[in-house]
């Protein structure tokens, strides 16, 4: 028995000697993964942070730009008022009663239509259109048989669309 022991105790040993040696083997090349892994991750951080910064970056210069057109279109619309302004200002030192006052105001007129044709400006509701809560807004209602129920029978104030958006709804007096 004391061979079995002793074959026992050396396989025993040769085990505990052996796990050890396997043990470390195996721990440089989890060590190495670990620290590829680590390093992966790593990059990924950074990765993430420069998107996350050039995002912000982005969306920045964008709403920059977005400024940038909305006051280079006020400024084109503006450049095409000011001659009418100034007819306008020429025509408050003018006399009243003078039938050139009457021409004059009777110009900028047509030059304020042109500029609205121009930029697309459409004008909506006239008397006698089918009332519609999405371009005319209701100020007054008449009952009167001359007209069918729902008629424009008076623009107020006009309206104004711009392609499909309504700009100013028109105020108008309806037939009930």
């Amino acid at each position: 028995m004391k061979e079995e022991d002793k074959t026992v105790e050396t396989t025993e040993e040769e085990t505990v000697k052996t796990a050890p040696e396997k043990a470390q083997k195996k721990k440089p090349k989890k060590e190495s993964e670990l620290e590829k892994v680590k390093a992966e991750l790593e990059s990924q951080k950074d990765l993430l942070m420069r998107t996350a910064a050039e995002f912000d970056n982005y969306k920045r210069r964008t709403e920059r730009e977005r400024i940038s057109v909305a006051q280079y279109a006020k400024a084109e619309v503006i450049k095409k008022l000011l001659p009418i302004i100034d007819n306008i200002d020429r025509a408050k030192g003018l006399d009243t009663s003078s039938p050139d006052y009457i021409k004059g105001i009777e110009m900028i007129v047509k030059q304020f239509e042109g500029l609205t044709e121009q930029l697309e400006l459409e004008s909506i509701a006239e008397p006698g259109d089918t009332f519609d809560p999405n371009l005319h807004e209701a100020v007054m209602h008449i009952e009167d048989e001359n007209y069918n129920e729902n008629v424009i029978v008076e623009v107020l104030q006009k309206g104004y669309k711009l392609g499909d958006t309504v700009v100013r709804t028109a105020m108008v007096k309806v037939a009930n």
